[in-house]
């Protein structure tokens, strides 16, 4: 398998995964163009994409999902409550390429088995990712306000994971957002902190976990040192050394390097 962040944060989101055969990609949350162009710059077509699958309706998800279907011709995969909470993209897009999923039931794109599950964020029905092919298992799941149970489960014996990092509670605090979108970002159906993704990481490594990439930062509240910093931090509590993971950060304007599994 091969996955690469082409975008990651809350200006826009768009990740690419492969397998044998088939290539998606999760979301399409910046512009189409700048979907082509980072697929071009990791030697990829557009043209070759055999699906979008979303998590959610928030723009920063879905931005480009009617230009890319309409130009591309391009299948868009969602489930029932993401499909209504779109309101400007559904409109363009053909009824043969809207294709509905249910959270907790895997369904299959060309050779990748795919297993939606269940996230904690204030959306209509947010989801991530458990993807499959042969034997291989990547995650990818962000827009997290807490860690549930049923997340972890499905993140467990995944090769990769792209887990949410998106904020620095202290950077938080002190950052220029307004009280209410502070509480948001904080709030069980907001966004994952450092921490707490540290101590997801911590806990996923006993599954078989060997590669992570933390995505989804705020510009506002965070670093990306200060995210791999505190992440490491939490791992050594744990006694695993830096060694024992392989942990990269995605960036919010570029795509990230090429991960093949």
């Amino acid at each position: 398998m091969k996955f690469c962040s082409l975008y990651s944060g809350s200006t826009g989101n768009s990740l690419f995964v492969q397998g044998k055969e088939t290539k998606i990609l999760v979301d399409a949350g910046v512009s189409a163009k700048k979907v082509t162009e980072a697929l071009e710059s990791i030697g990829e077509d557009i043209n070759e994409i055999n699906a979008v699958i979303v998590t959610h309706e928030h723009i920063d998800h879905i931005k480009s999902i009617g230009t890319l279907t309409k130009k591309y011709n391009i299948p868009i995969y969602a489930n029932l409550g993401t499909w209504n909470g779109i309101e400007n993209e559904k409109s363009v897009i053909k009824i043969e390429n809207k294709n509905y999923f249910k959270i907790g039931e895997e369904f299959e794109i060309g050779d990748l088995k795919i297993k939606p599950f269940a996230t904690s964020h204030d959306a209509m029905d947010s989801c991530g990712f458990s993807i499959e092919n042969d034997d291989k298992k990547i995650s990818i799941a962000t827009d997290l306000g807490e860690m549930t149970n049923e997340v972890m489960t499905n993140l467990k014996e995944s090769k990769f994971v792209l887990l949410e990092s998106n904020y620095e509670p202290e950077v938080l605090r002190f950052c220029s957002y307004p009280y209410s979108v502070k509480s948001r970002i904080a709030g069980i159906r907001g966004h994952l902190s450092n921490s707490e993704a540290g101590k997801t990481i911590s806990e996923l490594i006993k599954y078989g976990l060997e590669n992570v990439m933390l995505g989804h930062l705020s510009k506002e509240s965070n670093f990306p040192e200060l995210a791999q910093k505190t992440v490491l931090n939490e791992l050594m509590q744990k006694g695993i050394k830096e060694k024992d993971i392989n942990l990269k950060i995605a960036s919010r304007v570029e795509p990230s390097q090429v991960v093949n599994m």
